[in-house]
């Protein structure tokens, strides 16, 4: 699920980063596309990444995948979603307030990160010599 869950976001990000181009850029303030390129830009980071643990996680290839690998997994989409897609959806609603789950996303986003390195320090050590 989480290989699929990374594709949607990767594909996700370049149309609506097309949208944003060509539909929402004339019609909203410099600073609001502002907003939405950085979001777009963590979406496509953030999707490549899901989508490598994804693919780690289902090869079966190297040493037994940590549970902390299918958190990070789990955490790169929510805090994708929680990030990005709340300035998407503010943007396109006009509902500033939902940038309020902005933060929330950010943290989750760093909480995916150190889930993704202590999946990386026990899947060193579980390697074998």
């Amino acid at each position: 699920m989480v290989l699929v869950l990374g594709a949607f976001l990767g594909f996700f990000s370049v149309a609506f980063g097309a949208y944003a181009e060509h539909g929402l850029r004339p019609v909203i303030t410099e600073e609001q596309f502002r907003y939405l390129m950085t979001a777009i830009r963590y979406n496509q980071v953030n999707a490549g990444v899901t989508t490598a643990i994804g693919l780690t996680l289902l090869s079966g290839v190297g040493p037994a995948k940590p549970p902390a690998l299918q958190w990070s997994g789990r955490l790169f989409i929510l805090g994708t979603m929680l990030f990005s897609f709340s300035i998407y959806l503010s943007v396109v609603l006009d509902v500033r307030e939902l940038t309020y789950l902005t933060p929330v996303g950010g943290v989750t986003l760093m909480a995916a990160w150190v889930a993704l390195a202590l999946a990386g320090v026990s899947m060193m050590k579980n390697r074998p010599a």
